[in-house]
């Protein structure tokens, strides 16, 4: 029966990978990965044969209609990102939307997400939050920024490591130096880290560390 699967992958530690991803992976016709090599190595790992191809931010446009008419056709497709559950910040949304307004099953299994632990982590009120994902880099930034100046609820945000100083300097500059902030950097990796602190003291600390890997940023919201 014909099926899209959106599978987790784990986002750092292989042991964080699901019995039912794996079978899930297993049975299905084809598996569509954001990089086939770096998917590649998961798949062998887990001894994994199911053939697989590219669908990411740069192609998915465009090979959505196709993969609805495999889908249609009777093949069961999984979805798979590099790490984490897709969709978050990551390729799935478009193809999730087109199977569901063609009437195609979707299922997603639970499994690894950085935000989670990271939210947790911090220490900061996680009864209500909002996800942000990537600021805007350049258009839209100071707006977004402004806007959000006056959120009441904890906020999540992915960093790249080069932009890491960049965005702090930004909290500071308009939620605030004493606004609470938790940086985790690396999860479930074996350099995991989460640096708490006001917004200055966090930005302090990586202008004196300069951070590696993959950050999550989690703020307080506005008192």
């Amino acid at each position: 029966m014909s099926k899209l699967y959106i599978v987790p992958t784990p986002i750092g530690n292989l042991k964080d990978m699901t019995f039912r991803a794996i079978e899930v992976l297993k049975e299905v016709d084809l598996i569509l990965a954001e990089d086939t090599r770096t998917s590649g190595k998961l798949l062998k790992h887990f001894e994994i044969a199911t053939p697989s191809q590219s669908h990411h931010m740069h192609n998915e446009h465009k090979t959505v209609e196709g993969l609805v008419q495999k889908l249609k056709g009777g093949m069961s497709i999984a979805l798979i990102s590099d790490a984490g559950t897709p969709a978050i910040s990551d390729p799935g949304f478009l193809l999730t939307r087109a199977c569901i307004e063609n009437g195609i099953d979707v299922e997603c299994l639970p499994g690894a997400t950085a935000f989670v632990p990271a939210l947790v982590n911090s220490g900061l009120p996680n009864d209500k939050f909002v996800f942000e994902g990537f600021l805007p880099v350049k258009k839209g930034r100071q707006t977004r920024l402004t806007l959000l100046a006056e959120e009441s609820r904890t906020m999540i945000f992915y960093e790249s490591p080069h932009k890491l100083l960049k965005t702090l300097t930004n909290f500071c500059e308009y939620f605030g130096a004493d606004r609470p902030v938790s940086v985790s950097r690396e999860l479930t990796k074996l350099y995991e880290e989460t640096v708490r602190g006001t917004a200055q003291e966090v930005l302090d600390h990586y202008t004196q560390k300069p951070p590696k890997g993959e950050i999550v940023i989690i703020v307080g919201g506005k008192k």
